[in-house]
């Protein structure tokens, strides 16, 4: 056989081999997305969770990066909402955060990210957003020296709904020297590694950049502690063990599952369940276009 017959043979194996192993993966990955979301399912189902005032199985993801927006939104079910404010520290690229979806229920609130490169890409597609003043944006580095500077210059009034403090690391030293803003509830990442009744937190950096050990954060015992001291109930974590939820103590009663407690709520590190799940890609133009 002559090359000019070989060739055109051997391309199309090496087709038909591609086509097979991109099947094999898409295959592989839908199978460990229906695993995923049967274990999901089976956690949120267990009795353990089915006590009154649990709110693990409120959890589902609509922008967050995990289960926290369904779990937010059944915190204010609850407790109801003042002025619909929010704060949130570390945002990324604006796609997957605590915060997003409260904007199509006609919250506000602040935006803070260290990444200029984040912040620009949000300022380009949140352009309407923006220019209404439902959403502000701010590019800083956040340290607690000048956290209360930062929030200032957005404040109206002190008492907002909702802060999420997510900038892995410094997380517990930024929040405890946040003056300027009274939050009513509280989202805060935690660091799974150390289940209760370990009190670990990382020493305070102002360079502090992740870098993918186990020293970041405050462990969740250390967190149930501090914000106990500061007038904030723990009342939940969520499934893959990233973000606890602080009610303050004037407003739980007995609308959340008590004890208030890490080692009622903690939750081990299942980082893998919240792994971006197949379909359509979170889009900048959702909110832009509704």
């Amino acid at each position: 056989m002559s090359s000019e017959n070989w060739i055109p043979t051997v391309m199309n194996s090496i087709q038909h081999m591609g086509n097979a192993l991109n099947y094999l993966a898409h295959m592989t990955h839908l199978n460990f997305e229906l695993e995923k979301n049967k274990m999901m399912k089976e956690l949120q189902e267990s009795p353990r969770y089915q006590v009154p005032g649990h709110l693990i199985p409120y959890g589902y993801k609509i922008y967050s990066q995990n289960e926290e927006d369904g779990i937010i939104r059944e915190i204010f079910n609850r407790i109801g909402t003042t002025n619909k404010v929010f704060i949130e520290l570390g945002v990324g690229n604006g796609l997957e955060n605590n915060t997003l979806a409260l904007l199509f229920e006609n919250w506000k609130g602040l935006w803070i990210e260290g990444s200029a490169q984040s912040v620009d890409s949000i300022k380009n597609h949140f352009v309407n957003t923006i220019a209404t003043g439902q959403l502000s944006v701010i590019c800083s580095y956040i340290t607690r020296d000048n956290v209360n500077e930062l929030l200032s210059s957005y404040l109206q009034n002190k008492e907002i709904d909702l802060l999420s403090v997510d900038i892995d690391g410094n997380d517990y030293h930024v929040f405890e020297h946040i003056s300027s803003v009274a939050p009513r509830v509280v989202v805060i990442e935690y660091n799974a590694k150390f289940p209760p009744p370990i009190v670990f937190c990382m020493r305070y950096n102002e360079k502090h950049v992740w870098d993918s050990t186990d020293n970041f954060g405050a462990s969740l015992k250390f967190l149930e502690i501090k914000l106990g001291e500061k007038g904030y109930n723990l009342v939940g974590c969520n499934l893959t063990g990233s973000n606890a939820f602080f009610v303050r103590q004037d407003l739980t009663g007995d609308k959340f599952a008590s004890p208030f407690t890490a080692e009622n709520h903690f939750q081990p590190a299942r980082y893998w369940l919240g792994m971006t799940a197949s379909g359509h890609p979170a889009s900048y133009s959702t909110l832009e276009n509704r």
